[in-house]
């Protein structure tokens, strides 16, 4: 899977896992070019994901979720994920929108 696809993968993979409102993917893989990781083919990724299932949850459980939508993505695809978990009102809260 070349750097698109999977960029793609991971972001319908959390619209469709967490009906996602947000989600804001940032590939860093080319800062990592030769790291032991990035020999496998997994990219690194900063993440910023907003859905209604956070509500009511804590930040390792709402991280939790995140890593069930992925799947087997986890073990494919990632490498490294940094990530943000939000409600929408706490993405409002943020971001104005």
């Amino acid at each position: 899977m070349d750097s698109n696809e999977r960029s793609q993968a991971i972001t319908s993979a959390l619209e469709q896992g967490l009906d996602a409102r947000v989600v804001e993917l940032v590939d860093l893989s080319d800062r990592h070019a030769g790291h032991a990781g990035s020999e496998g083919g997994g990219g690194h990724f900063r993440l910023v994901v907003v859905s209604r299932q956070f509500n009511d949850v804590k930040r390792i459980a709402a991280q939790r979720l995140v890593y069930a939508a992925l799947g087997d993505l986890m073990k494919t695809e990632i490498h490294a994920l940094s990530m943000r978990t939000l409600t929408p009102e706490q993405w409002a809260l943020e971001t104005g929108r």
